[in-house]
């Protein structure tokens, strides 16, 4: 009887052993090979989160099959990195341990659109989706011991910048966003771009300049080749530019109405006092504007000013005459438009 019952115990100690095993080896499979993720997750690690942290962050997004297996992987996730990394339905909880620890980050989107006037508003865009913070942008910036490097200047610096959407990874240093803005450019600076710069008498920085005066005077992209053809007459029969946008560059874009008393600033990017080019771009010109101003349309117009409709476009004309008609009917337009309000 006590043979028996030793055996019995033996046999329960051996099956729980057993069984035991059995679970441990179940779990290391599903960990190892079962994925454990539903939809897609894009996570971020910042310096300052531990494993616990990221664990929690990755479990409040509600996309973990099994919670229990991401918890014992990450008992042992060891030194994870910073950056961006897509969890997606083909992650194992292993592979995701791994890929911290690794850093094998998926690449964001950090995107360069809107008006982007001033060297502090391109900081601020790629401060609030770069791991970088905005104030190093500026400061990198400002040096120019930083920008001497790509050729340019501070008053340059809109000649590097093309707004487009750049693949990068989220922990890219400042230099490194700013090589691959430098880049872009030279990609983008095509022989055939070059013969249609050289074709307007103009060099690349000549170009970017024009374009951020055609990009201040409209968003509306199928008449911007009209009025960097009005532009290009202006510089080619001796007339000053006479653009609005690079008088309200002078005062940081800071009036609402570019009134006479501002023509008057005495200032290389006044165009109303000063005959030619400003000295660089006023803003970050899209590339609708720099295609412009490379293919503009061919006419004979000199002036232009906003369509009385309100509609965003402007209307043309080849005489100044037909330009006080055209100013006359906005006015009155404006006025009508002021009283009903």
């Amino acid at each position: 009887m006590k043979k028996r019952r030793v055996f019995w115990i033996i046999a329960a100690l051996i099956l729980a052993a057993l069984t035991v095993a059995g679970i441990k080896a179940y779990q290391m499979w599903y960990d190892r090979k079962v994925p454990n993720f539903e939809g897609q997750t894009d996570l971020y690690v910042y310096p300052w989160m531990d494993a616990q942290s990221i664990r929690d962050s990755i479990l409040a997004g509600g996309q973990v099959r099994k919670p229990a297996s991401l918890k014992r992987v990450f008992q042992k996730l060891e030194n994870p990195r910073v950056g961006h990394y897509r969890i997606d339905p083909t992650c194992t909880s292993i592979y995701v341990k791994r890929m911290l620890e690794k850093g094998w980050q998926t690449p964001v989107n950090l995107t360069l659109s809107g008006s982007i006037r001033t060297p502090g508003v391109l900081a601020r865009k790629i401060g609030a989706q770069m791991l970088v913070d905005s104030a190093e942008v500026a400061s990198f910036i400002f040096c120019e011991d930083s920008i001497i490097n790509y050729g340019v200047n501070k008053a340059l610096l809109f000649t590097m910048v093309i707004p487009d959407t750049y693949q990068m990874v989220w922990t890219a240093s400042v230099r490194e966003i700013f090589d691959r803005f430098a880049k872009e450019r030279d990609a983008w600076w095509t022989p055939e771009r070059m013969d249609a710069a050289h074709a307007q008498g103009m060099t690349p920085v000549d170009v970017a300049t024009l374009a951020s005066i055609v990009d201040g005077e409209s968003k509306y992209v199928p008449e911007q080749p009209t009025i960097a053809g009005v532009y290009l007459n202006r510089l080619r029969t001796g007339m000053k530019l006479q653009a609005d946008p690079t008088v309200a560059f002078c005062f940081d874009y800071e009036p609402r109405r570019i009134l006479r008393a501002h023509l008057e600033v005495d200032s290389p990017y006044n165009t109303y006092k000063y005959f030619g080019l400003p000295p660089g771009p006023i803003s970050c010109p899209p590339k609708t504007c720099l295609e412009a101003v490379l293919h503009p349309e061919s006419h004979n117009y000199l002036y232009f000013c906003a369509d009385p409709s309100f509609n965003g476009s402007h209307r043309f004309a080849a005489t100044y005459a037909e330009h006080l008609a055209n100013a006359r009917a906005f006015q009155k337009a404006l006025t009508q438009r002021q009283r009903n309000q």
